[in-house]
C-alpha cells in the first residue's frame, strides 16, 4: 500500500510539473507551486491539495480549449486521493514481531521506506492459547515453557537501533502516557522508518490486581526496571534518550504479582528461584547498558 501510494504520488508530481510548464492562468500556476512546496509537509499538503482541487475545478471550462492541458488536469483531479501526503502504520503483536513474522517486519523496515509499525507486545502468544515466544519473559510459565522460559526476552529495540536510520520507541501508557504521545509523534514526524514497541498486560499474565488495573500493572513493570522506556531518534545529534528513572521498586516483588511468575515458585521453585534471579540480574544490567547508551554520546 505504501509502495503504491508513492509511485502514484510521484505521477502526480509529473502531471503537475508538466501542466506548470502550459499556458494556464496565473492562480493556477501559484496553486499548482504551492502544492509541489508543500509535498512533503503532512498537514500543508491536504491544505494546499484542496486548493489545487478548487482551482482545477475553477479553471476546468477555460482548459478544455487545449487538449493536451485539459488531460493533465482531468488527471490531477482524477487521482485527487494522492495529492495530499499520507501517513502508512502497521499494527501487529510480539508473537508476529518477534517471532514467526520477524524476518518480513526486518525486510519493511531495511528497506529505508517512510513506513511506521506499532508492536503491542503482550509478552506471549495471546491469541493462539498462550504460548512462550521470543518475546516471553525469562522465567514465565506459558505453553511451551511450563517449567518457567529459560532464555531471555528478545531485545527488539536494540536490534532495529543497529541499522542507524530507524527510529525506535519503548512505551508503556500506564507509567508515562505523555511519554508515549512524544514517541508516536515523533515517530510520524520521522522520514524514514519507524518502530514503536508498547507494552500490554493480558489475560494470559494472570494480573493479581485484576485486567480492571492494567494501566497501574505498565507503571509497576516500569518502576521495577521489568519494562524501560525509551526513544531513539536518528535525526538528532543525541538519539538515545532514557526516559524510564531508575528502578524504586522490587523486581522479583512485582513477579509475584502475575500468576505467570507466581505459578512457577508452586510448581517449579528451583526453576523460579534460579530464573528470577537471572532475570533480576538482566534486567539491572539492560538498564545500566541503556544508562551507558545515553551518557556516552
Amino acid at each position: 500500500m505504501l509502495l503504491s501510494s508513492k509511485k502514484q504520488r510521484e505521477m502526480q508530481v509529473i502531471r503537475v510539473k508538466s501542466l506548470l510548464e502550459k499556458a494556464v492562468p496565473e492562480t493556477l500556476k501559484s496553486a499548482l507551486r504551492a502544492w509541489l512546496d508543500a509535498f512533503d509537509d503532512f498537514d500543508a499538503s491536504r491544505t494546499a491539495s484542496d486548493a489545487l482541487c478548487d482551482a482545477l475545478e475553477s479553471a476546468r471550462a477555460e482548459l478544455a480549449s487545449d487538449r493536451d492541458v485539459s488531460e493533465l488536469a482531468e488527471g490531477i483531479l482524477l487521482h485527487r486521493d494522492q495529492l495530499a501526503k499520507k501517513t502508512f502504520w502497521m499494527y501487529g503483536g510480539d508473537g508476529w514481531a518477534y517471532d514467526i513474522g520477524f524476518g518480513g517486519l526486518d525486510h519493511v523496515i531495511a528497506s529505508g521506506e517512510n513506513i511506521n509499525a506499532l508492536i503491542v507486545d503482550t509478552e506471549v502468544y495471546s491469541n493462539t492459547g498462550g504460548q512462550s515466544s521470543k518475546a516471553t519473559q525469562i522465567g514465565a510459565v506459558a505453553q511451551f515453557a511450563s517449567s518457567g522460559k529459560r532464555s531471555p526476552k528478545k531485545d527488539l529495540g536494540r536490534i532495529f537501533m543497529t541499522y542507524g536510520n530507524v527510529y525506535v520507541a519503548s512505551v508503556a501508557m500506564g507509567a508515562d502516557p505523555n511519554q508515549l504521545m512524544k514517541a508516536l509523534q515523533e515517530a510520524e514526524a520521522f522520514p524514514g522508518p519507524s518502530v514503536v514497541i508498547a507494552y500490554a498486560p493480558c489475560m494470559t499474565h494472570g494480573l493479581k490486581c485484576g485486567m480492571c488495573n492494567v494501566q497501574q500493572e505498565m507503571k509497576a513493570a516500569v518502576d521495577a526496571g521489568y519494562w524501560f522506556l525509551y526513544r531513539y531518534n536518528p535525526s538528532k545529534e543525541k538519539p538515545f534518550t532514557l526516559d524510564s528513572p531508575a528502578p524504586t521498586k522490587d523486581y522479583r516483588a512485582f513477579l509475584k504479582g502475575e500468576v505467570r511468575f507466581a505459578a512457577l515458585e508452586r510448581t517449579f521453585p528451583e526453576n523460579a528461584a534460579s530464573l528470577f534471579e537471572t532475570g533480576s540480574r538482566l534486567a539491572a544490567k539492560k538498564y545500566a547498558e541503556y544508562k551507558k547508551l545515553e551518557d556516552n554520546q
